[in-house]
């Protein structure tokens, strides 16, 4: 019995021990030397690096672009969860309640996307957004609506709204996917016991199919927060670079900016703290808010 339960920790720590070095080496280092480098002024490039304590940030509070990069990734943290779970849900429920013959190749077809590089996806877009070649324009040219041409990444107004595009259509095929999971799991009693009492597609829909798929939508949503506050920056990257005139710029191309252009290692790694603080609280207030009891028929 003795020789059993040891047997029984030596295969846990087998399994969990090389997750938590994985853990330490590519999560918690990296934190705490940005925590560390957060407090100096280095390039980066010497070994001199220089305390100064808590200067960088006084600066950040004090960055005017700061405001404006914090406001550019809520903003595309909103449209994309509102364009993603929209157009998702609309597809799980479409390729899972309708008799749709076609609905495997549908299927791959939304998730294509999701297996292509982001660098591959913003260059792809940034020729649909070429304002003499791209598809958005010659589409308005052949609608005769040449007045709503532009140079649609080139445009301080239309810059970042146009990343929206391709992050949604980037985003939506993965989270299709985690959905008609959670409506396949779903008893066809429920939807035949409502049907019976009356309830229209879209009644079921809001009071069966919704409910019961919450906690995967609640996932969903916490996970675009998380990879839009961190990830973000490299579509910016590959489309526009954060301008025109910082009009594009993220908390992470900026970052980005400052740590590898401008060689100012110690303010990058405090604007990465900012980021780091950021996403945990707005994933916190989003869980308060989104926290529901457990839907049971």
């Amino acid at each position: 019995m003795v020789q059993s339960k040891k047997q029984r920790y030596l295969f846990m720590a087998f399994c969990l021990v090389p997750t938590f070095l994985m853990f330490a080496i590519f999560t918690l280092y990296p934190l705490v030397n940005g925590l560390y480098y957060s407090l100096f002024q280095w390039s980066g490039s010497s070994s001199a690096a220089e305390f100064i304590g808590l200067e960088n940030y006084r600066k950040l509070f004090n960055d005017d672009i700061i405001p404006a990069t914090i406001w550019h990734d809520y903003f595309l943290v909103i449209t994309k969860i509102i364009g993603i779970m929209i157009l998702s849900t609309f597809f799980a429920v479409a390729l899972t309640q309708m008799r749709i013959k076609e609905a495997p190749f549908y299927r791959i077809v939304f998730f294509f996307p999701n297996i292509m590089s982001v660098v591959v996806i913003g260059i792809l877009w940034m020729f649909i957004y070429n304002p003499s070649l791209g598809l958005v324009n010659s589409g308005l040219e052949f609608l005769g609506l040449e007045g709503w041409t532009r140079s649609w990444l080139g445009s301080e107004r239309w810059a970042l709204p146009s990343l929206v595009l391709p992050s949604v259509w980037a985003g939506i095929g993965l989270f299709m996917l985690m959905l008609m999971g959670g409506i396949s799991n779903i008893s066809k009693s429920y939807y035949e016991a409502a049907e019976i009492d009356g309830a229209n597609g879209w009644q079921q829909f809001w009071k069966i199919t919704l409910p019961l798929v919450w906690p995967q939508m609640k996932i969903s949503i916490l996970y675009i927060i998380i990879t839009t506050l961190n990830g973000s920056f490299i579509i910016v990257q590959v489309m526009t670079k954060g301008g025109p005139n910082n009009a594009t710029h993220v908390m992470g191309s900026y970052l980005y900016e400052e740590a590898f252009v401008k060689y100012n290692f110690g303010y990058g790694a405090t604007i990465g703290v900012m980021i780091l603080v950021l996403s945990l609280i707005t994933v916190l207030i989003m869980q308060y808010f989104m926290r529901r009891e457990k839907v049971e028929y």
